[in-house]
């Protein structure tokens, strides 16, 4: 039985020790390489913290960092990337959520983190790797170890203005990874195209399935995702194989023509994730890589990265939508309505709702929050057992699949009228020559306001939009932008645009 993701880091280990396993712009690590670095710094780790400890981690995504979280895991210790691109104040109030002893840096990030830790709380990577392994040490750290014990926190928005930790246990991701690399036949062939930043889950999916299977995780340089040319220049000459990307990500390449630039011909799957999947944009990836398969992913960051899949049918019509399929094995996925009853039958919305071990341990030094969130089954009167709650609609089409409807959130009141934004945000997409769109409801005057990024004049589109839509669901503003501006998480910043919009009345 497996307790601890180092498991499959060692068995990989074991069957292609010289095979590498790691790349990014600076260096590339064999199996053994990654092995060797993670025990000495796992050693280092264990010598000072207390298993189950939170232990940051200050630096860029890179192959140092990977060492890094294989090395606190295997000081059953768990590791929170902070991401030097946030703002001070925002890795100030991480660094409160967590008040962790230690944070390992690099020598580019130490000066960030001298000014959030004191200086003997600060450990350079470099300075753990120049230490001794302590195998007795390791193994005792492992004998001791449970799999419900953490192996990471990443820190997603809070209602209350303080960033909610998700702790998440190894028995929850060995779980996932193992049905995750079952279902979609991953193998040690395979390169896995890192996209996402490894204080997002879509990058969990990245690290373990590719340590899983004896696979290479090719760490994809950040600024590239602003050279299109260069990022498909960058995807040919690792010659990868699988792609686990944002939707963002995806259209950022179709949206500047990239295919037509060069295609990654050696790419057999393409699974996306985060928002809603532009139609227009998939049909581009799918006509350049006809060979393909390409899967719809589900899930917060709370129920271990993904609960459901759609694998994408080239023979079927997606103009209403692209389900987001059914559950993954041993996780529950269902409905409830506001009375808390279990919603079946097709068209009807619901909260989706989740169970399973895929379940996050909760929010770090947060119980209020963990309690509103994941709570006792409601359909479950006989024995204690906690679901999450997301906070997403969605209802069953006429096949049982799961169709997201959008967040509770983003179900609006307007003119009399209950509204799902994106309803509005997929009109708009499917308009010829829009690239994407964003809906946002500005409750204070009441009104509807629309962004795109395509080649239309906005009364054109108003005119459209009037002919597919009725009149309470068409934006009373449209504004046209270059390109959408982007959480951290590559996901669509509504603040940003409500700002932009604020910003030109004045």
């Amino acid at each position: 039985m497996k307790k601890n993701v180092i498991k499959y880091l060692e068995f990989s280990c074991s069957r292609f020790p010289g095979k590498t396993a790691v790349i990014d712009e600076a260096e590339s690590l064999t199996y053994a390489e990654l092995l060797r670095r993670s025990r000495i710094i796992g050693s280092a780790i264990a010598r000072r913290s207390q298993p189950r400890s939170p232990v940051p981690v200050l630096m860029d995504k890179s192959a140092v960092a990977l060492s890094a979280f294989l090395g606190i895991a295997y000081a059953d210790c768990f590791y929170v990337l902070l991401n030097p691109e946030l703002p001070a104040a925002r890795l100030e109030q991480i660094r409160e959520v967590l008040d962790a002893q230690w944070v390992i840096t690099d020598d580019a990030h130490r000066e960030t983190a001298l000014a959030l830790f004191p200086a003997d709380r600060v450990l350079t990577a470099d300075a753990l790797l120049s230490e001794e392994e302590d195998a007795g040490l390791l193994a005792r750290r492992q004998a001791g170890q449970l799999d419900l014990d953490p192996l990471y926190a990443n820190f997603t928005s809070g209602s209350t203005g303080v960033p909610k930790g998700v702790v998440v246990g190894h028995r929850s991701v060995l779980d996932f990874i193992d049905v995750f690399t079952r279902e979609f036949g991953f193998s040690d062939s395979d390169v896995f195209a890192n996209q996402a930043p490894f204080d997002f889950d879509v990058s969990v999916k990245d690290i373990y399935s590719a340590l899983a299977v004896g696979g290479t995780l090719v760490i994809v340089p950040r600024r590239l995702f602003s050279l299109p040319t260069e990022l498909l220049d960058f995807l040919c000459q690792h010659k990868v194989t699988v792609m686990v990307w944002a939707v963002s990500a995806l259209c950022l390449i179709s949206t500047f023509h990239g295919l037509d630039y060069r295609v990654p011909e050696t790419v057999r799957q393409v699974l996306f994730s985060g928002e809603v999947m532009p139609l227009k944009h998939l049909n581009t990836w799918m006509e350049h890589l006809p060979q393909a398969r390409f899967v719809n992913l589900y899930g917060p960051t709370e129920i271990t990265c993904n609960c459901t899949y759609h694998v994408i049918d080239r023979q079927r019509d997606y103009s209403a939508g692209i389900p987001i399929g059914l559950p993954f094995s041993n996780e529950q996925v269902f409905l409830l309505d506001s009375e808390d009853r279990e919603v079946s039958e097709p068209g009807v919305s619901g909260e989706l709702c989740v169970r399973g071990t895929a379940l996050a341990l909760g929010y770090y030094n947060a119980p209020e929050q963990t309690a509103a969130h994941f709570v006792p089954n409601p359909l479950n009167p006989h024995y204690p057992e906690l679901i999450y709650r997301t906070g997403d609609l969605a209802h069953y089409n006429e096949g049982g699949e799961l169709v997201f409807a959008g967040r509770k959130d983003f179900q609006i009141k307007h003119m009399g009228h209950r509204i799902e934004l994106e309803e509005i945000e997929r009109a708009i997409s499917q308009v010829p020559g829009i690239e994407r769109a964003c809906c946002i409801f500005e409750e204070r005057r009441s009104k509807l306001l629309g962004f795109y990024v395509g080649d239309m004049d906005k009364k054109e589109l108003h005119k459209a939009l009037s002919e597919k839509l009725p009149v309470f669901m068409v934006p009373g503003s449209l504004t046209q932008v270059e390109q959408m501006p982007m959480t951290k998480n590559g996901k669509i910043d509504r603040k940003a645009l409500a700002e932009l919009k604020r910003g030109g009345r004045r």
